[in-house]
């Protein structure tokens, strides 16, 4: 199964030292049934994507908390996982929410997804904007949607030694 992982680049650059992402278990999003049900009219592409923009949107709060450590740049890796070892664990705020309970190793990593560099001065100001969001601040939401507005590149996983800091 395709899992979408979170991360930062700080994040990747731990994965790649370690040759795995955990310890177990880890959030993670996929195309779940909940996913299915509620993105009905979409296609194994669209689903895909959806499932990639949740954990994009995960990633954000991950660099919410580490902003003075790392740059602001959304960083997704996804792996091809056995089926018994992802679990759903989402419900209707989180469709494509599933929970892998054993690491990932690097081997599994099919490629990342992150942010370019121009994206970073919007990144930022959504991860800070998160908090002020959840509680309802609409200034706040155009901010995240603004981040939201960027589209994460594509790279081999090869590639990603170039990125991680």
């Amino acid at each position: 199964m395709r899992v979408y992982l979170p991360s930062t680049l700080a994040g990747l650059a731990g994965v790649r030292t370690a040759r795995e992402a955990g310890p177990a278990p880890l959030a993670a999003y996929a195309v779940t049934p909940a996913l299915r049900e509620w993105y009905a009219g979409g296609d194994e592409e669209e689903l895909e994507y959806a499932a990639m923009t949740a954990a994009a949107r995960a990633s954000l709060r991950l660099l919410a908390a580490s902003l003075g450590e790392a740059p602001a740049r959304r960083v997704v890796l996804a792996a091809e996982m056995p089926d018994q070892v992802v679990r759903s664990a989402g419900d209707e705020d989180a469709p494509a929410l599933v929970e892998i309970t054993a690491a990932v190793p690097w081997k599994r990593i099919a490629a990342g997804h992150v942010d370019d560099e121009a994206a970073s001065d919007d990144v930022r100001a959504a991860a800070l904007a998160l908090a002020a969001a959840g509680a309802g601040d609409e200034d706040a939401h155009v901010l995240i949607d603004g981040a939201e507005d960027h589209e994460l590149l594509w790279y081999a996983t090869q590639e990603l030694a170039h990125l991680a800091v």
